[in-house]
């Protein structure tokens, strides 16, 4: 081969070598930047667009109570965001942010270029744009990919959102100290206002926190933020967007920042915040991680004078007479027309994240008397208040299960009314033996009370398997107060999305369970157990029914494992019990029922200060009134004489001092030679003429009571005789 031809063979190899290369730059470069303009979408989580919020919690009036959040977050709108805000944040963080595409290539190359010369970081070059991508998706990424998955997020971003929206990510997403994310919050943290109200010295300080929030927070380091705030000002001067006399102002300026509050304990609402958590995930299916991160605005049913007051008296420890000192309560309180949960006390000292015993399971005792046993009895029809029921010891499924009283008395016979109101054992067992335990849960299943592993007639007095809630029973009391009519309770009344729109709203479950006759019977029932039995201990001046309970404790004698009181008003419906969480030898309840009654009352009295509480409960329309249990007197002033007057010439007038109570019916009795002869009767009043006279001869007469509710007799009175003329 000649010399010249092998010549030109290199270069042509030499030149294909160059155009090869050339190419493979090439394809780099293109595959680079079809990497960077295409490769956003595959390396970002579009969810994570949507903001991490506060959500809060707030009063019926509006007034936040409580907030849930991971960041504490409050979007807000770029439109409700003040100018001055815009432009400092541009002017400090990314001069060119309106004229770039995401990635400012002459910035990164300044801030190359002077890091080289420092020889260590001394400027960054990532733009608005980038910054709200690493914020966005890779605030937890340290793998040495990331700067370049930024890059293409960055550019991802500003292809498909405004220049407004991403500054709006940007001012929403970034931290200020001090636990605060977002322009919103940190506004009304330094300054007491909206992000729309602020000034320009305001504005430029806030700037200001972006390069180190925890450096120059003006509560850390007010020297060093006024020097960074001036900065910003004399930035925002030499781009342009403030003249040098305002930069000048507002360089005078002091930083203005407001002394931050201290948070506020408000351990008697924590219980209830709990509750409202708790009843998110359960019916509206939002988790604590949802309302830590969502944005919702939740409006709650709580009255907070209820509730402080609820919380103050259960640190009294006079109410709470225990062997040791970690005994425990709970109270909760329903308004009785709408079942709203008013006040909820889940312990003594609650705090977040403890055992909410309000929803905790426990063995409801004689509570459950009421509502498994008389409620279903009287709306049978088979039974009324005055019903003779027998209260004697007695054994059931052949021996196996032997039924006695507290203080293993009995009497033989006895009315429901007496039994309800003495809290009798033997009796409300044998009631419900007769009724039927599958007509018991019938009932019970009407309220929401659900037992399928109790099938005995242990419950008749709450020995349930399981155990009740304080919530489910003040929700079966509730029934007896309006009406015959079950509600679901609700904490939360309404809850509001990010943007405002309701995204629940409470529709509470109704049942019709007990007529309006047997719950207007009850709750006569059940205020003689005020009144005159079981649930005497405390001081209440109002109208009030209700019913004790205590369950046996099973290894300490003559002791109590819980105690309770269930009972309303015509306004609320309120339970409180007590007992220990740990059950052993050490834990017991010394006094029993009179404490959780007297705690009740007490809370009630305190109410009745403020709100307006009733004297007396109202009939329903459809309800015929029983009165209270006849006491039949004992006569001994009964006296006979001759009267004149009348169809017969001669009769006679038999009187005596008869009871107030107007339903006692008197018969009239005249001694004969076989024995007596009932003669007549009269009701409600203290006379009667005896038309027949034979006034030649001396007669005997007595007066009988007798009880028309439960056909029972009284003692006969004294006997007094009609003398005859004696001819």
């Amino acid at each position: 081969m000649k010399r010249s031809e092998h010549k030109q063979h290199k270069r042509m190899r030499r030149k294909t070598l160059y155009l090869l290369g050339a190419g493979i730059v090439l394809a780099g470069i293109t595959a680079v930047y079809i990497l960077l303009f295409f490769g956003g979408r595959l390396v970002i989580d579009k969810d994570d667009l949507t903001l991490k919020a506060a959500s809060t919690v707030e009063n019926q009036d509006g007034e936040v109570i409580a907030e849930f959040y991971e960041e504490n977050r409050e979007p807000v709108k770029f439109d409700k965001i003040s100018e001055h805000v815009k432009n400092a944040f541009v002017s400090i963080e990314d001069a060119r942010f309106y004229k770039h595409h995401g990635i400012d290539l002459r910035a990164t190359a300044r801030a190359l270029y002077r890091d080289i010369l420092a020889m260590s970081k001394v400027e960054g070059g990532s733009t608005i744009t980038q910054q709200t991508a690493k914020n966005l998706f890779f605030k937890n990424d340290k793998t040495f990919t990331r700067k370049a998955k930024e890059a293409m997020a960055a550019i991802y971003l500003e292809r498909q959102y405004t220049k407004k929206q991403i500054l709006e990510y940007y001012l929403n997403e970034i931290y200020f100290a001090h636990g605060l994310y977002g322009i919103e919050s940190a506004a009304n943290y330094y300054f007491n206002k909206s992000a729309s109200d602020l000034t320009l010295s305001e504005s430029a300080m806030l700037a200001a926190l972006s390069k180190a929030p925890n450096t120059y927070s003006p509560n850390n380091n007010p020297d060093l933020a006024k020097e960074r705030r001036n900065l910003v000002l004399d930035q925002m001067e030499e781009q342009g967007y403030i003249t040098a006399e305002e930069k000048e102002a507002a360089q005078a300026e002091e930083l203005g920042v407001t002394q931050p509050e201290e948070e506020q304990e408000r351990p008697w609402i924590e219980s209830y915040i709990d509750l409202v958590a708790e009843e998110a995930q359960e019916k509206y299916d939002l988790s604590l991680e949802n309302l830590r991160t969502g944005g919702y605005r939740i409006v709650v049913n709580v009255d907070e004078d209820i509730q402080r007051t609820a919380y103050n008296t259960m640190q009294d420890d006079t109410y709470f007479d225990g062997s040791t000192d970690s005994i425990e309560g709970a109270f909760v309180m329903l308004d009785q027309n709408s079942g709203k949960i008013v006040a909820a006390v889940g312990a003594r000292e609650f705090q977040y994240g403890d055992i909410n015993r309000v929803t905790v399971q426990r063995q409801p005792g004689s509570v459950m008397k009421p509502l498994a046993v008389y409620g279903p009895a009287l709306d049978s029809g088979d039974y009324n208040a005055y019903s003779e029921l027998p209260d004697e010891k007695k054994s059931y499924n052949d021996g196996k299960y032997t039924v006695s009283n507290h203080n293993d008395q009995y009497e033989g016979d006895i009315t429901m009314y007496e039994a309800v109101q003495e809290s009798k054992n033997t009796t409300a067992v044998w009631l419900l033996d007769q009724i039927g335990i599958k007509t018991s849960k019938s009932y019970l299943e009407k309220m929401h009370i659900d037992l399928p592993e109790d099938k005995g007639l242990s419950i008749a007095l709450g020995g349930l398997k399981e155990g009740l809630t304080p919530l489910k029973i003040a929700e079966g009391f509730r029934t007896f107060a309006h009406e015959g009519q079950w509600i679901e309770s609700q904490s939360i009344n309404a809850i509001y999305d990010r943007n405002g729109e309701a995204a629940f709203k409470a529709e509470p479950q109704t049942e019709d369970v007990f007529s309006e006759q047997t719950a207007w019977d009850m709750t006569r029932m059940l205020q003689g157990v005020i009144t005159g039995g079981t649930g005497t201990a405390g001081t209440y001046y109002g109208a009030l029914a209700g019913k004790t309970g205590t369950t046996q404790h099973p290894t300490v004698d003559d002791a109590d494992k819980d105690a309770w009181f269930a009972g309303y008003t015509p306004e609320y419906v309120a339970v409180s019990w007590m007992g220990y969480d740990k059950t052993n030898d050490e834990n017991y309840l010394e006094s029993g029922s009179s404490m959780p009654t007297a705690l009740t009352k007490s809370i009630l009295r305190q109410v009745s200060q403020y709100r307006t509480m009733s004297t007396s409960f109202e009939k329903p329309e459809n309800a015929e009134d029983i009165g209270g249990p006849v006491e039949l007197p004992t006569i001994t002033d009964a006296s006979i004489s001759y009267g004149f007057g009348g169809l017969r010439i001669v009769n006679a007038d038999l009187t005596w001092t008869a009871s107030d109570d107007k339903r006692i019916i008197y018969h009239i009795y005249k001694e004969t030679d076989d024995g007596a002869e009932k003669i007549g009767e009269v009701q409600g009043k203290g006379s009667f003429t005896v038309d027949k006279v034979n006034p030649l001869k001396d007669a005997t007469y007595y007066v009988v009571p007798f009880n028309p509710l439960t056909d029972e007799n009284g003692a006969e009175s004294n006997h007094t005789v009609l003398s005859g003329f004696g001819f």
